[in-house]
């Protein structure tokens, strides 16, 4: 006999060490002889990371899948693994070797990274054990770290090969610098964060002889004012020697080396090929004519400052104009010993002591005393209170800097063309099918991938330099100097006879030196499909497993991981990684709100598991996983779907208290008892749902078919209608009926096991009875019922369908619950006639009616039930005080009213609606339309009032 309890706690722990010493999650486990692949490739959660809802969320639905596929006997995989994540691994080591008073540059790059891995083996990855609590059923035998010696030699095969391809090459380019940091960062490491800053617009004079004729328009006091081209004809013009320009960063107007405006910008026509001045320093800059300012925004001149903005980055490479880095990597003024800087500057323009005294100034220190001395100079022309949006290093929390810098890159736009039609082509899908266009929009529109990282916890490039700077890339180090050796040997002059030399005294080192660089997280992760299962050699995991069958995804990471996972699994394998891309959405809190740590709503998963079970925090996620739609998650509903897992528990308890067990020789087809037939029909139509919602991606679907079969049809009704069978004489209805039972729930626990996994291997194993089972429900085969009875199916839901419609009636218009009325059946055919006399008990016991009979026309006072050609009335006059109750629903319909009035008003306000955050605005819409609903239902209760009346 169960406990009377469910202790989630105790069974969680013992159903996993269950699992684990059977290896039901091995590779292939329980897979029938020939049978399909199906794997998945986890997307691996960072060494330094803690599980967290997104997390929750992506591998609960990925579980599910492995474990339905694993019931469908597929040979299933469920790659697990980390990632060494750089940048994040290397602050929390940094961190502590500084509150010993160490720096890494102290250590040295080897006791360093010795130091890293050091802390990987005590600490890093508790989130896999995090993981193992939610019930994830990888194989964790096969676990993979991005850093183990196999995938760093695949990540070495990539980068060498790439590079001779010409796919992968050395150049000077804009980045984002993290200036704390001190290294290159990708698009996904920075965070837009919006602040409350300044614009400053300055003058900057043409050069001597050169004056143009400015627009402008007046306003209504008579003041001029700035005239755009969509303005029509200008009140006047006013002749100027000096362009406007506006900036947020002053400090990098050091680095200017042109200004732009646009071709077809009638105010600045004549002033294209001429200069401007800059101030302050005196560099020429040309006037150039291109697409990028927008003449109706600002002063429709923008500086351009090509080291230290992209977007001037690409105009000045369209116009061949300079480009000039004025900051160190630290982020601080650089000018006296800056080639850049003092490189073509006028005999009249040489570096003054007043600019020179900014040099190693911190760039927002000179960004005060650049403003200070624009001001003192005359070139101020004002300065606006501007809100704007800030790149921040999502790590260090500093502003990045947009930095020139020698990077390493890879050729992604040759790489994405074959990616692109992979999904054109449809051999790749994604699912929600909207995700397409936003991975077209990117890969069509790529750029150079940045992949070198000024780190040292990595795969380090494997590039040399020799001492004339010549590149080898090789896979080691012997065959780069063989390489080098070869190279130097064929020159004629010096550096032959330099190798000659070296090679007489040889010293590893003496001739090569090693770019110190590291490479990008996402370079080794773009690999993780084929790189877990062997390659570069071909082993039989590669050939069974690879390519993998679905990735499950956050929308956030389509660009930066699955399109290059894309990339570089058909360039390499010459297959796509995976035929479908599903993609989840965010998990918010419950009014909708993104969870982060400032707004002090983030819920951690595993305290949500302490609370209520991991079971019910998968089955939450699961119902809620509409495609398309975010996850608002209430810790409520946590606690109602643990509720969903104690019903099911009781539910086996009273069957077995009822002498409920299972019966080998019982054949759904063999069943007599229409009530049994009728589940039978029910949990044929349920597997179908459920199955048919986890094929399809549509797992709320999937969870909600199995909620509504076990709560409502098995719980509620068919345990409810066994209770007369199981008090009863008939011995053989008996039989049947705990052999019926006993083999419904069985399917149901396959049907829950997926999504609840825990609970339901322990009530398989607890439901065994003394022969036992022979496998775990982890490898039990999925339910395939075929069995349905459609009239018996009828004759049970019309049962159900006027036992609940009788109940609705009673709660809405406050029957007493002991009190009891007739029922009268007005127009019944012979089969309504048939069923109500088959099923008068259970009507009078499960709606508390008292006589039932038939009549002509509906007697007086009565509420009213339509139900097929039938309509039932139940005489309410003498049990309720219909005058009281009509004032009650009046007065509930009015106060429905006053708060759909009240949240109508409120959302018409367009000022609300575009300022209030975006969860709050979506709150007020869910609590119009709830009041809605409740009114319309209050207003029915009340027709019905009235005509019992």
């Amino acid at each position: 006999m169960l406990e009377k309890t469910y202790d989630a706690a105790s069974v969680e722990k013992k159903i996993a060490e269950r699992w684990e010493e059977a290896g039901a999650f091995a590779a292939g486990a329980g897979a029938e002889p020939g049978a399909e692949a199906f794997t998945i490739v986890i997307p691996p959660p960072n060494v330094t990371g803690s599980l967290h809802m997104g997390h929750a969320l992506n591998n609960t639905l990925q579980d599910i899948m492995v474990r339905f596929e694993r019931m469908r006997g597929k040979n299933v995989l469920w790659q697990p693994g980390m990632d060494h994540a750089g940048i994040a691994t290397q602050m929390v080591v940094e961190r502590q070797l500084m509150e010993r008073q160490q720096h890494r540059r102290a250590l040295g790059r080897e006791k360093f990274v010795e130091t890293v891995w050091q802390w990987k083996a005590q600490s890093g990855g508790a989130i896999l054990n995090q993981l193992k609590r939610l019930g994830a059923s990888c194989d964790w035998s096969r676990e993979r770290f991005t850093m183990d010696e196999g995938l760093s030699k695949a990540v070495i095969e990539v980068f060498v090969s790439l590079y001779r391809q010409g796919l992968i090459y050395k150049d000077k380019r804009l980045v984002n610098w993290d200036p704390k940091l001190l290294t290159a960062i990708s698009d996904l490491e920075v965070e837009q964060i919006e602040v409350d800053g300044h614009l400053w617009h300055f003058r900057y004079p043409l050069e001597p002889g050169v004056t143009y004729r400015h627009p402008y328009k007046l306003d209504e006091q008579g003041n001029r004012v700035a005239w755009r081209p969509s303005d029509g004809a200008p009140d006047g013009y006013e002749t100027r020697d000096y362009l406007v320009v506006a900036t947020t960063r002053p400090e990098t107007m050091l680095g200017d080396s042109g200004v732009a405006v646009h071709p077809d910008d009638p105010r600045y026509r004549d002033l294209i090929g001429k200069h401007a001045i800059l101030p302050l320093v005196g560099r020429r800059l040309p006037i150039v004519a291109d697409p990028y300012p927008d003449p109706e925004a600002g002063t429709g001149a923008v500086k351009m400052t090509p080291a230290h903005d992209f977007n001037d980055f690409e105009v000045g490479k369209r116009h061949g104009l300079r480009q000039i880095n004025v900051l160190t990597v630290e982020a601080a003024i650089a000018l006296k010993e800056n080639e850049a800087f003092l490189d073509g500057l006028e005999e009249t323009a040489v570096l003054s002591a007043t600019i020179a005294r900014l040099d190693g100034m911190d760039r927002f220190e000179a960004r005060q005393r650049i403003v200070s001395m624009m001001e003192e100079a005359g070139l101020l022309d004002k300065v606006e209170q501007h809100r704007h949006t800030v790149p921040h290093g999502d790590r260090s929390g500093v502003p990045i800097e947009p930095f020139l810098t020698d990077q390493w890159y890879v050729d992604a736009k040759t790489l994405a063309g074959p990616a692109i039609e992979a999904v054109r082509e449809g051999r790749t899908r994604f699912v929600p099918k909207s995700w397409e266009k936003t991975y077209f929009e990117w890969m069509e529109n790529i750029q150079p991938w940045c992949i070198s990282r000024q780190l040292w916890w990595g795969h380090q490039i494997p590039a040399w330099y020799g001492p004339d700077g010549h590149v080898f890339v090789a896979r080691t180090e012997k065959e780069a100097l063989d390489d080098a050796v070869e190279y130097y040997l064929a020159l004629e002059g010096p550096w032959k006879s330099w190798v000659e030399e070296q090679l007489e005294n040889f010293q590893p080192g003496n001739i090569l030196t090693r770019d110190e660089d590291v490479l990008d997280t996402w370079f080794s992760s773009a690999l993780w499909p084929f790189s877990t299962l062997g390659w570069p050699e071909q082993t039989k995991e590669l050939k069974t497993y690879y390519p993998t069958s679905v990735l499950v995804t956050g929308f956030d990471i389509i660009f930066f991981w699955v399109a290059r996972m894309m990339m570089m699994g058909l360039h390499f394998t010459g297959k796509e990684p995976f035929h479908t891309v599903y993609v989840h959405a965010l998990v918010r809190d419950k009014n909708g709100a993104k969870m982060s740590k400032s707004k002090g709503n983030v819920i951690d998963p595993l305290e949500l598991i302490d609370a209520y079970g991991a079971d019910a925090l998968r089955f939450t996620l699961a119902i809620m996983a509409a495609q398309g739609r975010d996850v608002k998650l209430d810790p409520a509903r946590v606690a109602g779907y643990r509720n969903f897992g104690t019903k099911l528990w009781n539910a086996t308890r009273f069957a077995q208290m009822n002498g409920v067990k299972g019966d080998p020789a019982f054949r759904p087809e063999n069943a007599r008892l229409s009530i049994n037939r009728w589940i039978l029909t029910e949990l044929t139509r349920a597997a179908r749902a459920v199955t048919e919602g986890i094929e399809g991606y549509r797992f709320n679907e999937a969870a909600a078919a199995a909620y509504r079969f076990v709560w409502s049809l098995f719980c509620d009704w068919y345990l409810e209608l066994l209770k007369p069978v199981f008090a009863g004489q008939d011995e053989a209805a008996k039989a049947e009926a705990r052999a019926c039972a006993a083999h419904v729930l069985d399917e149901t626990y396959k049907l829950l096991h997926p999504m609840m996994p825990f609970m339901t291997e322990e009530l398989w194993a607890l439901t065994a009875g003394e022969a036992g089972r022979e496998d775990l429900l982890a490898l039990t085969r999925w339910p395939e019922p075929s069995f349905e009875d459609g009239d018996a199916a009828a004759d049970i839901n019309w049962l159900i369908e006027l036992v609940s419609g009788i109940r609705s009636v009673r709660a809405e218009m406050n029957v007493p619950p002991a009190a009891t009325a007739p029922l009268v059946a007005i127009g019944a055919g012979e089969t309504t006639r048939a069923r109500l006399a088959r099923h008068e008990p259970a009507v009078r016991r499960l709606a508390r009616v008292g006589e039932v009979g038939f009549a002509g026309e509906a007697p007086k006072g009565s509420a009213q039930i339509v139900l097929g050609e039938a309509t039932f009335c139940l005489p309410l006059g003498d049990l309720i005080d219909l005058k009281a109750e009509t004032a009650r629903l009046e007065k509930e319909i009015a106060r429905a009213a006053g708060e759909i009035e009240r949240v109508e008003r409120k959302l018409s306000n367009e000022k609300f609606v575009a300022n209030a955050p975006e969860e709050i605005v979506a709150a007020e819409r869910e609590k119009l339309a709830g009041f809605v609903e409740a009114k319309a239902r209050l207003e029915a209760a009340l027709t019905r009032v009235r005509e019992a009346g």
